[in-house]
């Protein structure tokens, strides 16, 4: 014996989920990776402990850190990486690219950081 099982739908059901998912999709829009405001964001290029450029992370640039060796920062799609380096081993330029406030790429040789700062920075403090 089968009984014919029907769901059945009443108003108060229908907006009882539309508002569960409209607060699911709220909740994870406001806790998605990455959405610092690029608007907002810089990236800081530090050199021998000193902010020596900073530019808006949501313009396109390229800029120079030359010391003892070179490097080439670049600024793209509302992201930075060094690009080229001339320093021993290259491991900035195996980085990669960084896009999220709090993040940053090291050139230990050239004694170079490029940092990202926005609003919302996921690093408490930053020792140096």
């Amino acid at each position: 014996m089968k009984k014919n099982l029907r769901l059945t739908f009443m108003r108060g059901d229908v907006l009882a989920i539309l508002l569960v998912l409209a607060l699911a999709g709220g909740v994870m829009a406001a806790f998605l990776p990455g959405r610092d405001d690029a608007r907002s964001a810089v990236v800081q290029i530090w050199q021998d402990g000193r902010l020596t450029s900073e530019l808006p992370l949501n313009a396109d640039a390229r800029t120079e850190a030359a010391g003892d060796y070179r490097n080439v920062i670049a600024i793209e799609n509302g992201r930075a990486a060094i690009i080229e380096s001339d320093c021993p081993g290259g491991d900035c330029v195996h980085s990669g690219w960084i896009s999220a406030a709090g993040r940053s790429i090291v050139c230990l040789p050239n004694r170079v950081e490029v940092r990202i700062v926005g609003a919302d920075s996921d690093v408490d403090f930053a020792v140096g």
